[in-house]
């Protein structure tokens, strides 16, 4: 069993002519674009692989290039891993945070590649997200019970953080998150807490 990224770019050049995150319908799935698709990723591993290593090949299964909507799907879905490894650090220091869709656009915008798809994502997040707040935790910045919205700055580019509440009780908060985000809180012992101290991000806003 092997995976390869080979004829990703011309995969994705068929289905879309660029990479964007505008709210616009994908394209439908019909069997012709399907069969383009498959026949671009089969060429592409032909022209890189010897024609004795092909046929030794049982099966080649070829995976659609991401869209817009499993795009965004992934990213929410890290967005609650981020969430979880708050509530795992400490019950008393636990809070709660939103992200604008601007904040999400420019998350994807710089974590999303044209022929890596969201390979690079979870470095986004960690370096636009996770490491300023980590400062602003270690810096006091951000307590327990607080309730944050995290939106783009355009003119500064980089996220801005927002405290929209603050001593909210521990059950309301965990009422304002996802029901699988409060599932996941329960079997928090396992989650990777937060560093409570990371290098500085230039550039990132402070409350």
């Amino acid at each position: 069993f092997m995976t390869s990224n080979l004829g990703a770019a011309e995969m994705q050049s068929l289905v879309s002519p660029r990479l964007g995150f505008a709210l616009t319908a994908p394209p439908a799935r019909d069997e012709r674009m399907e069969g383009r698709i498959r026949r671009s990723g089969i060429e592409a591993a032909r022209k890189k692989f010897t024609p004795e290593f092909m046929n030794r090949l049982d099966k080649i299964v070829v995976f659609r290039p991401l869209g817009d909507a499993e795009l965004r799907r992934i990213l929410d879905i890290e967005l609650g891993f981020v969430q979880q490894r708050v509530l795992a650090a400490s019950a008393e220091r636990a809070f709660v945070f939103r992200l604008t869709d601007e904040a999400k656009e420019a998350l994807l915008a710089d974590g999303v590649d044209l022929r890596y798809g969201a390979r690079h994502l979870k470095r986004s997040i960690e370096r636009m997200l996770v490491q300023p707040l980590s400062n602003l935790i270690a810096t006091g910045q951000v307590r327990g019970g607080d309730v944050l919205c995290v939106d783009w700055d355009g003119e500064g580019r980089c996220l801005r953080f927002v405290r929209e509440d603050e001593g909210v009780p521990a059950q309301a908060l965990a009422e304002m998150l996802e029901p699988r985000v409060r599932s996941w809180a329960r079997t928090a012992a396992v989650a990777q807490p937060l560093p409570q101290r990371a290098p500085a991000a230039r550039g990132s806003r402070r409350l």
